[in-house]
């Protein structure tokens, strides 16, 4: 089980968890749109999608992708 933390980037979410880590980030206010073609989003951290209020909640979300199963 892979273990998430504020330094984790996006795409790390998307491979290891795939419609999990989707649905989590999107409830936490980070869409991935359709595709995830935006390559510099992908390479984006967790600690700075939050710093630039594209995601909600960062310690909530860790919590949520650590208990994903």
């Amino acid at each position: 089980m892979p273990s998430f933390t504020p330094e984790s980037k996006v795409r790390d979410v998307v491979v290891m968890l795939g419609d999990r880590g989707r649905d989590a980030l999107k409830r936490h206010g980070y869409d991935t749109g359709v595709g995830f073609v935006d390559v510099l989003s992908q390479y984006q951290t967790l600690e700075h999608a939050a710093r630039t209020e594209r995601l909600r909640d960062l310690p909530g979300l860790l919590t949520a992708l650590n208990t994903a199963q």
